[in-house]
């Protein structure tokens, strides 16, 4: 079979704000009709100062409004950046003094002269360095900010695309800066029209400024907190688009997509997504090098809104077939070439557009007019999605301009799409590029079309979270990156870790017959490691989901910089390779090969105040700390917060596969944590109205080694809610308890062998120091209380335990690759044994490390004898130093 490729398919996040609420000009605000009720573009009077022809509006203490008019008329509509003003308006207190307007905020200090010397004849008060200035303090000191000073310290935002990239490339300026100011320039943005389906409209031709000035200091997250305030939330994708996408630049056939979807079942590899890429319509065997051109001055064969019978000829049927194996399928889409006179489409489209189909001219595409974008959607993708085809990745092919001036298709197409889905009552999902401020409403991003080297893979991680700056939190890349498309199994290995703990896991590559992305072609040891990431990553949905409802409520985006919360930290700003992955885990991506004596990567860490604990090591680490990490291709530098609780589910194909039941509770230790779970429908708008719910958790650990935890009834409800579930409970680098109660109740020890069993219980896994307690359905209403007492101060001992195993385990394979010239010796296969045994018998705990530590030398000594070839013999011997260096410090 040839090699698979997946079209990607990122979610198109519904656009919070739709925007059907926006006011008419002038009139008194009322932009109700959208589910979140917010959106007005009029501000409220009382937070609204007038200085000749200059406006200000102070939205919050720290963000103004700066407007200024030759004719003294201000603009009231909604631009496409900026929908809502109607903030409470803050106290603010106003002067006027020798000609100077004064606006103090508590946070900022506005003057601005009217008029006076030096100012140009009948400019009448345009912004100048000269007569307004903007007093704030950072860090104790006073800053005087003035128009035209220089954003020397912006962290920078995102770029419409990595389309050939190889490494890094340039970023816009973002909404953050170390300066502590930042200033936006609206004027020449176009506005939204009033109308039931808001539209583009231009802004009147005339001498105006529009600027919104940023004063946050370094309060990062209060600065993306207001700013989708007034500019509309994250808005939070489908529970799916969390899943694992497919998406490869290849001519599949249906039957060949049916026989990938049964091979990923097939070696329980999880799927969520099967992009379809464009040749699910003529493509006319796309030669972009022979030169020729469609009518619209295109490559033929680019566009395309008809089924191919050859290799689609039962659309309906195919698309029945992906829902019933629990799959969300999109459609590739290049709409440049607008609506060709061999499309089925073409006859009904052209009348609509007032061309008689007789003339076979074809239709343009113009996404901007209103009347094209509405037969866009009704005749060429409505009747597609009732096929079944769920959502489009709208690739590139539309060029840089519209017939408006100063809106590109990029951000036009994201905005019909998204507010299309809306308006039908869908949670949307969009998959395209990045056009520009304000796209952080029309999500899911298509980063384009990177080079697969480990130069690509080592600048996404910064790139992707630093798009968090502009709110742009849903990157989606192509995992293994797009071309040539071949690439070792490390570097694939890594790069899908990387996807793990990003927003968006979608593998990808071009039409390369070298290039594989199906995980299982690659050797076993590399496959294994890919599955176990992927099981990671549906494990772990939950508590992704939880933090993406936090995006919404806050501004801040699952994936950002280590600077939000440690902005006064030079390291923060340094540690560009490394980032936060929602509230509870650092993660810093391996983004270099192996050294190939050692077959480990180094990675180089940076971790701020506090402790930490190493999730793949069970180390307990503490910040702040420079670190040098050498790491096995099993093992990713995540980092959870000491006392941080994950939400998690169990093993499934799909993310809607069954419901989540148990729910695991995944329990680092050094501290107290809690976190509120979120849960919803995972599909509807109803998040936006209240139909959702939360479910306290808490947990704590005294001095004398009582763990406690909590979990209490939800809070709120959501239509298809579970009403009873039971709980699993992951105590990680917890020493053997010596009791258990829930709710009062002694629990007992079940042997290793149970561990599938339903019946309450509780296990322990030797090998990763975890206790795992098992807690049998029961109503969600009814509160949950778990105890376990531990010897604290023994959980020491297994300080980098779970290291340990690994690096023995190894060795010991190590070994027994060496014959017939070597074989491990018994006291190797004991040592390496030690956590099954500890599995077996936690009982045994303190004797089976003591043991451990009496083993590893007689190994060290015994294996010199076994007679294996030097160069085994050396890497054993290696694992083993790296068996002992794992060990508590």
């Amino acid at each position: 079979m040839k090699h698979l490729r997946t079209p990607f398919v990122p979610a198109r996040l519904f656009t919070f704000i739709s925007l059907f609420f926006l006011a008419a000009m002038f009139a008194p605000a009322a932009l109700a009709q959208s589910a979140n009720k917010e959106g007005n573009p009029l501000a409220d009077p009382q937070a609204v100062v007038t200085a000749g022809h200059a406006r200000f509006t102070v939205l919050t203490p720290q963000l103004v409004r700066m407007e200024w008019s030759e004719d003294g008329k201000f603009e009231d509509r909604a631009s496409l950046v900026f929908l809502n003003r109607r903030l409470p308006a803050p106290a603010i207190k106003k002067s006027s003094a020798a000609g100077w307007t004064t606006i103090d905020t508590g946070k900022l200090r506005l003057r601005y002269q009217a008029a006076g010397k030096g100012a140009k004849a009948g400019a009448a008060g345009r912004f100048t360095g000269q007569n307004l200035k903007i007093e704030f303090t950072l860090n104790g000191k006073k800053v005087e900010w003035h128009p035209g000073m220089p954003d020397t310290g912006n962290l920078k935002g995102t770029t419409r695309t990595l389309d050939g990239v190889r490494g890094t490339t340039e970023l816009e300026p973002g909404l953050l800066s170390r300066d502590g100011w930042v200033l936006v320039d609206d004027s020449q943005r176009p506005l939204f029209d009033s109308s039931d389906w808001p539209w583009v409209t231009a802004r009147e031709k005339k001498d105006a400024q529009d600027w919104y000035f940023f004063g946050y200091g370094h309060d990062y997250k209060t600065a993306l907190a207001d700013f989708t305030r007034v500019a509309g939330k994250i808005p939070l994708p489908p529970r799916f688009a969390f899943g694992a996408w497919w998406s490869r630049y290849w001519n599949y056939t249906d039957q060949e997509f049916q026989q990938l979807v049964e091979d990923f079942e097939d070696h329980n590899v999880p799927l969520d997504v099967l992009v379809i890429d464009m040749d699910w319509h003529a493509t006319f065997a796309v030669k972009w090098w022979e030169k020729k051109k469609d009518q619209a001055g295109q490559t033929p064969g680019w566009t395309g809104y008809t089924w191919s019978k050859a290799y689609f000829p039962d659309p309906p049927g195919f698309l029945a077939w992906t829902d019933r194996h629990g799959l969300k399928t999109p459609l590739n889409l290049h709409p440049a070439s607008g609506v060709q006179p061999h499309e089925a489409a073409y006859p009904e489209m052209a009348r609509a557009m007032g061309i008689d189909p007789a003339t076979q001219k074809y239709v343009p595409f113009d996404i901007a007019d209103k009347k094209f974008a509405q037969n866009y959607m009704d005749i060429l993708h409505h009747p597609l999605e009732k096929q079944g085809v769920d959502f489009w990745w709208l690739d590139w092919q539309q060029q840089h301009k519209t017939s408006l001036e100063g809106v590109t298709p990029t951000w036009w197409l994201n905005y019909v799409h998204t507010s299309d889905m809306e308006r039908h009552g869908k949670r949307p999902i969009i998959f395209h590029r990045w056009g520009g401020l304000g796209n952080h409403r029309y999500q899911i991003g298509f980063s384009g079309d990177t080079v697969s080297v480990w130069e690509s893979l080592d600048f996404q991680p910064y790139f992707t979270a630093t798009a968090a700056n502009v709110g742009y939190g849903y990157w989606s890349h192509d995992i293994g990156g797009h071309m040539p498309g071949a690439v070792s199994p490390e570097l694939y290995a890594r790069w899908i870790q990387f996807g793990i703990f990003s927003p968006i896991l979608r593998t990808h590559t071009t039409k390369n017959p070298e290039s594989e992305r199906r995980i299982w072609g690659y050797p076993v040891d590399d496959y294994r490691v890919m599955r176990d990431a992927f099981v990671l990553r549906y494990s772990m949905i939950p508590y992704i989901y939880t933090m993406s409802r936090e995006a919404y409520d806050s501004g801040v985006s699952l994936l950002r910089p280590m600077y939000y919360d440690h902005p006064e930290s030079a390291e923060a700003y340094d540690a560009r390779g490394e980032y936060m992955f929602g509230d509870s885990l650092l993660v810093a991506p391996v983004t270099a090969p192996a050294d190939e004596a050692t077959g480990q990567a180094k990675k180089e860490v940076w971790l701020p105040e506090g402790e930490w604990f190493e999730w793949s090591s069970g180390t307990r680490l503490h910040g702040p700390a420079k670190l040098t990490r050498s790491l096995t291709l099993e093992e990713m530098p995540v980092y959870a917060r000491a006392g941080a609780i994950i939400p998690m589910q169990p093993e499934m194909q799909h993310t809607g596969a069954k419901p989540v039941d148990p729910l695991i509770l995944t329990i680092f230790p050094g501290a107290e944590g809690e976190i509120k779970i979120y849960e919803d429908q995972g599909d509807s708008l109803g998040y936006m109205k209240d139909e959702f719910a939360r479910t306290p958790v808490k947990q704590s650990t005294s001095a004398d080694g009582l763990t406690v935890i909590e979990v209490a009834a939800p809070e709120g409800k959501y239509p298809g809610m579970l009403t009873e579930r039971g709980c699993e409970i992951r105590l990680l680098g917890a020493w053997p308890p010596e009791s258990v109660k829930v709710n009062g109740q002694a629990l007992a020890f079940v042997r290793s062998g149970d561990r599938t069993s339903t019946v309450e219980g509780w296990h322990y896994d030797g090998n990763h120091s975890t206790t795992i307690i098992h807690v049998a359905r029961r109503g969600v209403n009814e509160p949950l209380r778990v105890e376990v007492k531990a010897d604290a101060a023994a959980a020491q001992k297994l300080d980098g335990f779970p290291a340990r195993m690994s690096r023995l385990w190894k060795a010991l394979l190590t070994m027994d690759n060496s014959w017939p010239k070597g074989s491990p010796p018994d006291s190797l296969v004991e040592a390496a044994q030690t956590g099954n045994r500890i599995s077996i018998d936690p009982s045994h705990a303190a004797e089976e490390l003591k043991k451990l530590d009496e083993l590893l030398p007689k190994v060290a000594a015994e294996i010199k004898e076994t007679g294996a070839d030097p160069k085994s013999l050396e890497r054993a011997q290696m694992w083993l130093a790296g068996a002992a260096a794992a060990g508590p410090k």
